[in-house]
């Protein structure tokens, strides 16, 4: 019978680059593993955005970013919460039913947990272009001679009314979204979060 030996170099040689492997292995699937996790930046941009409005006055707007899209806050006048019943036999969903795009707690209307207060995406529902304001009633270019007031989508000439609410025979398929929301306070939103939104 032979008797095999072993070279001690060798053997520590192997142990040696055996653990080296090892850290090397450890240290190069530690990103990959954590590239798993959203960042910090993406944690941020879906976390829920507080705002204060206590300087907003009937028919000022402001813009807001949340998760990467703006937000409109419009607190409308006496006269544009009057007209917005008066607008429904013109508008391709006037009472909000389409699934997706207003919660229950907004399907009304105004579209808003506080009448004079809109908070809305302002995204067009057609091709994501951004609507502009035409809050002034009354004729305009490339705007009817009746016009109510609301937005204008200048890329393809969808309009909506001061709730957001898509008007007939436009490319435009639905009512601008309605982000969940709630007021923390009279002058203090908080856009990302509400109990009782569901859509």
């Amino acid at each position: 019978m032979s008797e095999t030996k072993v070279d001690n170099s060798k053997r520590t040689w192997l142990i040696a680059s055996g653990c080296m492997g090892a850290v090397g292995a450890v240290f190069t699937a530690t990103p990959f593993v954590e590239s798993f996790e959203p960042s910090q930046r993406a944690k941020a941009a879906g976390a829920p955005v507080e705002v204060d409005i206590s300087g907003l006055k009937a028919g000022d707007k402001m813009t807001v970013a949340w998760r990467g899209q703006p937000v409109w806050i419009i607190r409308r006048t006496a006269a544009e919460l009057a007209q917005l019943p008066k607008n429904d036999p013109e508008l391709a969903d006037p009472k909000s039913e389409r699934p997706g795009f207003t919660p229950v707690w907004a399907k009304t209307d105004w579209r808003s947990i506080k009448p004079e207060y809109l908070v809305i995406v302002g995204i067009c529902t057609h091709l994501g272009c951004t609507p502009d304001d035409r809050f002034t009633p009354g004729p305009q270019p490339s705007l009817p001679s009746d016009w109510p007031g609301g937005f204008l989508c200048p890329c393809h000439g969808s309009t909506y009314d001061m709730s957001g609410r898509v008007f007939k025979n436009k490319p435009a398929p639905d009512n601008m979204l309605v982000p969940p929301y709630t007021f923390l306070s009279d002058s203090r939103l908080l856009i990302g979060e509400h109990d009782k939104a569901k859509a």
